[in-house]
């Protein structure tokens, strides 16, 4: 990287823009405006423990989990920097039982559907955790109305994907369709930097399965019968383990290395238990244009019609290597 002349991400965005002739601009309005949020949830997350905000806030969500404060925290910082961007029409967060509805002077053209703090349950031991988005454009650009069916949309019509995530660095990994991109937040200048273009998961990818092990005892046969095949029988030395439990800090590993992602349906959560819209969708997004390949191992991610906001569904997305031998098996 050149330090005289950083390619920061509202620039790769507005060169992007440049080159589409009908681009109104709105597009990066919004980015800097989640750019935003992120960074207020990253000086959060770092700060967590000496601002006391370790621990649950005392409520449940809907998806009938605790809710940590930084949960709560990352919600209102994704909602009002949406709001205030004017670009947003519809917003559906991890976080609350229905969709919001941006009021009409400050509405936009844009869907935005994210999961504020991935790995929340992580936060108390320092794990890395992150927040994932997905965006995706109203259904009829003429009419000023909008409402949650304009969330309802399947995957592939995403216009862009990304997620952010607080580790040792803070990163976003971003994709509009053309290829994925990691910016790295430069908390010198404040600017995410462009660290790592045109990112694809390795040809010779590496031979790791990332899955929560503990469920073993509630999978269905295929995922059982893929497991024991990649530990037992391999030709040559039996894949490696590695699951953080995190999806950001999971999926980056695997997008950056190689290997298979999995949180399968089972016996105890027979529709699987990731999200997809919020979760599933942006991440398939990612992967595929990294030369991956996402499936629910029954279908395409990105080519399921949603039917509620909150819908779940299993997934297995890595390098095509590794999908395809699980596929295999079903």
């Amino acid at each position: 990287m050149d330090s005289s002349n950083p390619i920061t991400l509202t620039r790769h965005i507005l060169a992007a823009q440049s080159k589409v002739p009908e681009a109104t601009g709105d597009l990066t309005i919004l980015m800097a405006s989640i750019q935003l949020a992120c960074k207020v949830i990253s000086t959060a997350v770092r700060k967590a423990g000496i601002s006391g905000l370790y621990g649950l806030e005392g409520s449940v969500n809907v998806q009938g989990e605790e809710v940590k404060k930084l949960d709560i925290l990352s919600h209102d910082n994704f909602v009002n920097a949406i709001r205030s961007s004017t670009k947003g029409c519809v917003l559906v967060s991890e976080e609350v039982d229905d969709a919001i509805v941006i009021e009409k002077g400050v509405r936009g053209k844009y869907v935005v559907v994210f999961d504020p703090l991935d790995g929340s349950s992580n936060i108390d031991c320092n794990v890395s955790v992150g927040s994932i988005f997905g965006i995706y454009k109203k259904r009829d650009l003429a009419s000023s109305d909008c409402g949650v069916d304009d969330a309802l949309q399947p995957g592939k019509n995403l216009v862009a994907a990304g997620y952010c995530m607080y580790g040792s660095s803070t990163q976003m990994v971003l994709t509009f369709g053309d290829g994925v991109n990691i910016f790295t937040h430069d908390p010198a200048i404040g600017e995410f930097i462009l660290t790592h273009p045109n990112v694809k998961i390795p040809d010779t990818p590496k031979t790791i399965y990332s899955v929560n092990e503990g469920n073993a005892v509630y999978w269905h046969e295929p995922v059982k019968k893929f497991v024991d095949l990649v530990k037992n029988k391999q030709p040559k030395k039996p894949y490696s383990l590695r699951y953080v439990g995190s999806m950001v800090a999971d999926v980056h590993r695997t997008l950056l290395y190689g290997g298979i992602f999995m949180y399968p349906n089972d016996k105890k959560s027979p529709n699987g238990k990731l999200r997809l819209l919020y979760e599933c969708n942006p991440m398939s997004y990612i992967i595929e244009q990294a030369g991956g390949k996402s499936t629910t191992g029954t279908e395409r991610v990105l080519d399921i019609q949603p039917t509620s906001i909150h819908e779940r569904r299993p997934i297995y997305l890595g390098c095509v290597r590794d999908v395809d031998l699980l596929l295999a098996q079903f």
